[in-house]
């Protein structure tokens, strides 16, 4: 259960606006994740994740593993 949260997290930071280069907190984390969740959905954010790595295949998997990453640090 806690794997699938932590997917529609990464997935919902991976959609947002928040850049590693702002090098966000965990506080800015936490609220844009659950913005985003409330925003689009589950559903929405993994068709966005899956329609970034169409058009951007050469950028994606970088913020894809920064999104991974951030989430275990903002919700451990």
């Amino acid at each position: 259960m806690t794997a699938m949260i932590d997917e529609v997290r990464t997935e919902a930071l991976f959609v947002s606006d928040v850049q590693r280069s702002q090098e966000p907190t965990a506080e800015l984390i936490r609220e844009a994740v659950t913005a985003i969740v409330t925003r689009f959905g589950e559903a929405r954010c993994a068709e966005l994740v899956a329609q970034e790595f169409g058009e951007h295949p050469d950028c994606a998997p970088d913020r894809m593993r920064w999104a991974r990453s951030a989430i275990r640090l903002a919700f451990a």
